[in-house]
């Protein structure tokens, strides 16, 4: 009982925080609305409204060439009455946040990051308690940032956490049909798809007592995802009148870029520079980069699913075609449930100091570029390199981590000895 009451603390505190933001600040969520940290096209929330002002006078909302979402947000959002929209709109992103806690909570509480089917950390004991992790998610500067400034990419976190939560508690299904959703919201999460599967064949494996239900039980999972997916859009096809337009408006343009307006990540820049006949090209190499995590890490790190899941939200919030820092405070999120191999990681500092410099500066030198006329975008792009560098080291720092966590399980006789590259 004394547990469940903390939780209802930290849940009150969080949602009171935030909703003292949204009331006592009437300007500050269209303010953070507007920043490219926080929005980018294919999640703004300005770009929603306009979708569905066009949505429910008839029109469709992609003949602008402004709205870039799932067609699904557009009859969620057309529910909440106009004169209701700014009350109703700051309760549901407040309880997407919640409810993405709870996910937290309930991960960290079933022990996968310390103990997984095929490796026990022998740092295991060296934890967090769940509530901590949940705290550090809505305390985040990044998180309340994120729910103030109401992109939809939030959605698409809330997705994936209950598709981890889902495949660890063995409700495959559910999972597979969260993941689904959150594919169907954003495209990257499918990238998700082989490492939950990995981790839904674990879960079922060591419960399971029957052989030949383990042999079919992947191809039902992936039968399941591509089901759903398919589900999906077709009620889209269905909500914008019988056209296949949307698929253009949505993933295509996450496919090839062709909006380049500034955001924190790394694409935006490099093809406004790109010449035309070498843009198909470079687009295809930016994808196979990104995808090319998921096989090496699904091998590499085959004995730690969640550890592959969580390096691949790290992965997408720096080489992502649209990153916001809504993707950074998923991944910093799920690291907090690797605290016993803190102490392994090598550049915490470096790492730590290079985050808050490019924090501190970015909106600076935004400003400097688009307001003041003094700068150019050579700057912005100059600190989202910055931005970029810190959470690639904290990546590779994790993953080293990790990796010298195994090791010393297999050769425990160098635990506490230094290790050279050679």
């Amino acid at each position: 009982m004394a547990v469940d009451r903390r939780k209802i603390a930290l849940f009150g505190a969080a949602a009171v925080l935030r909703l003292v933001l949204f009331g006592a600040f009437p300007a500050l969520p269209d303010l953070l609305t507007g920043r490219v940290e926080i929005s980018t096209p294919v999640t703004s929330f300005k770009r929603l409204q306009e979708g569905l002002f066009l949505y429910t006078h008839g029109v469709s909302p992609y003949d602008g060439g402004v709205f870039y979402q799932a067609p699904l947000l557009l009859p969620l959002f057309a529910l909440v009455p106009v004169s209701m929209f700014s009350i109703i709109t700051p309760l549901l992103y407040v309880l997407l946040d919640i409810l993405c806690a709870n996910a937290l909570i309930r991960i960290a509480e079933s022990c996968e990051s310390t103990r997984s089917r095929l490796f026990t950390s022998p740092r295991k004991d060296t934890k967090w308690e769940s509530l901590a992790v949940a705290a550090a998610y809505l305390f985040n500067p990044l998180t309340i940032a994120t729910c103030i400034g109401r992109p939809t990419s939030v959605f698409t976190n809330c997705a994936i956490l209950f598709a981890v939560i889902k495949a660890i508690d063995r409700e495959y299904l559910n999972a597979m049909l969260a993941l689904a959703l959150a594919s169907y919201l954003s495209l990257y999460p499918a990238l998700l798809l082989p490492p939950l599967l990995l981790l839904c064949h674990d879960r079922h494996k060591s419960n399971s007592k029957n052989e030949t239900k383990t042999h079919s039980f992947l191809p039902i999972c992936m039968t399941s995802y591509f089901a759903a997916v398919g589900s999906l859009l077709y009620m889209s096809y269905n909500i914008t009148g019988g056209s296949w337009e949307f698929l253009s408006s949505t993933y295509g343009v996450q496919l090839l870029l062709p909006d380049l307006t500034p955001n924190v990540g790394l694409w935006w820049y490099f093809f406004i520079e790109m010449f035309d006949s070498f843009r198909e090209f470079f687009l295809g190499v930016f994808w196979l980069h990104l995808g090319g995590y998921v096989g090496g890490l699904c091998i590499r790190v085959r004995r730690q699913p969640l550890f592959v899941i969580t390096a691949m939200i790290g992965i997408f919030a720096v080489f992502k075609p649209y990153p916001s820092i809504s993707d950074t405070s998923l991944y910093f999120a799920l690291l907090p449930l690797y605290r016993h191999v803190f102490p392994l990681m090598r550049y915490t500092f470096f790492t730590v100091t290079t985050l808050l410099y490019a924090t501190l500066l970015g909106p600076a030198f935004y400003y400097l570029w688009i307001y003041a006329g003094s700068g150019n975008a050579n700057f912005f792009y100059a600190i989202t390199l910055v931005w970029s560098l810190g959470l690639s080291l904290i990546i590779a720092d994790s993953l080293f981590a990790v990796l010298r966590d195994e090791w010393e399980v297999e050769r425990p006789e160098m635990k506490g000895k230094d290790v050279r590259q050679i």
